[in-house]
């Protein structure tokens, strides 16, 4: 037993009690070289939020120095330091109030006012956020209290993720929408509590010395008001939480009536959605060529009750009078035949262009090659069959020869390289140019 408390015990590699007290006393204040840094915080955050960027907004909550006055609270409850709990909160609601102005001014700046999913993951607070916030606080004010901090507190600054929320009610304030604002700042608040609640129990444990004696009514008083505290964050956030299990199940077991009443039975299902919203719950659908009679829906909606979270579901299935699946076959059968004879004029036409065009290519990389054996001066050559055209309006077929020495061949070489060249490729007219 003796060597199980060792394991856990506390009070080892913890830091003198009065330099822990002084130090978090001293991390409560915010003016100063601390407000500029909060404020650029806010900024950062804002961005992240405002861009959807998680990089950005992890590093907005590493800078931020927000925890300060947090767990400055939470340690004066513990030792029943009430001057510097009014100082740690007046601290906390300044942070608050330059935190919520500084988010509103930029999005009410910023153009772009789109709700991205980082912003809409901080509307909607539950219990895990509170189980995120108290065990954070916890390993908080434990790495607070050591003689080597370590490395938690970056990490309880991300777990506990105080900055977006904020930034998160800035955004619905600059934009009026209340209930991302009231969701926001709860989930703001429920980190605050929560954190600051850690604090008091670990103070406690480690038994800090109260400054002052006080009696038993005022220990009373305390306790109320975290009871009060804990009550008031925690009935709300199980509720959202309860309805999130309801809405994660509801989704889960749509699904699976989707699959086997549909999917399985070889239905192509080209439209689905479900909908969990204050208790209302809604599944529509729409699919392929299948239509439903009415006898057939209303033996669906039965199957459907007896599901699981699915009991009540409207059940909603997309379909009009007309088959439409028939109607685009007759389109798009139409629509072939129509253009039939016009695909057949355009095939022939590239039949006319491949034969052309393969008529008047020649290897001239191979023609250099022979031709240089018979004629060493020449260093290139060209060949291709055109058009000459007359005065008198016509055009006869010639096969224009270029090439390329350093001087032009004499008329009996010239003779010689087009007889070779009419043999070589079964030609006529052939005309020799020298390339000046």
């Amino acid at each position: 037993m003796a060597k199980f408390r060792t394991i856990f015990n506390l009070s080892e590699g913890e830091d003198d009690k009065a330099k822990t007290l002084e130090t978090i006393s001293r991390n409560i204040s915010f003016k100063g070289a601390n407000l500029w840094i909060l404020a650029c915080a806010i900024l950062v955050a804002s961005v992240g939020l405002n861009v959807n960027s998680t990089a950005v907004i992890i590093g907005a909550m590493l800078i931020s120095p927000l925890m300060g006055p947090i767990v400055g609270a939470g340690f004066a409850l513990g030792i029943f330091d009430f001057d510097l709990l009014k100082k740690s909160l007046l601290n906390l609601l300044i942070a608050t109030v330059v935190s919520l102005s500084v988010s509103t001014l930029y999005f009410l700046i910023s153009p772009f006012k789109d709700v991205q999913s980082e912003l809409l993951a901080r509307t909607a607070p539950n219990i895990y956020d509170i189980l995120i916030a108290f065990f954070g606080g916890i390993v908080g004010v434990i790495a607070v209290t050591r003689v080597e901090k370590g490395n938690p507190i970056p990490g309880v600054a991300i777990a506990t993720a105080l900055m977006p929320p904020l930034c998160t009610a800035g955004y619905g304030l600059a934009t009026a929408q209340w209930t991302y604002f009231l969701g926001a700042f709860y989930l703001y608040s429920i980190n605050c509590v929560f954190i600051g609640i850690a604090t008091f129990l670990i103070i406690k444990y480690l038994k800090y010395p109260p400054k002052k004696q006080v009696n038993e009514k005022q220990q009373r008083q305390v306790r109320i008001i975290i009871t009060i505290l804990i009550t008031v964050m925690l009935v709300p956030s199980s509720y959202l939480a309860w309805s999130l299990y309801r809405g994660q199940q509801f989704k889960k077991n749509s699904d699976q009536f989707v699959e086997k009443e549909f999917t399985d039975k070889g239905y192509t299902v080209v439209y689905k959605k479900s909908d969990f919203n204050a208790g209302k719950k809604k599944l529509e659908l729409a699919f392929l060529q299948k239509r439903f009679s009415k006898t057939e829906m209303d033996t669906l909606r039965k199957k459907l009750d007896a599901y699981e979270y699915l009991k009540g579901t409207q059940l909603i299935i997309r379909q009009d009078t007309t088959d439409r699946f028939s109607a685009l076959k007759g389109d798009i059968l139409n629509e072939i035949k129509s253009s039939e004879n016009e695909i057949n004029v355009r095939d022939a036409k590239i039949v006319q262009l491949e034969k052309a065009l393969t008529q008047n290519t020649f290897d001239n990389k191979q023609l250099l090659k022979e031709s240089k054996a018979l004629f060493p001066q020449i260093v290139s050559v060209s060949i291709i069959k055109t058009e000459m055209a007359t005065a008198k309006d016509s055009t006869y077929a010639i096969t224009a020869v270029i090439y390329e020495a350093p001087k032009s061949l004499s008329r009996q070489e010239t003779e010689k390289l087009g007889n070779w060249l009419n043999q070589r490729l079964a030609l006529k007219n052939t005309v020799i140019f020298r390339k000046e």
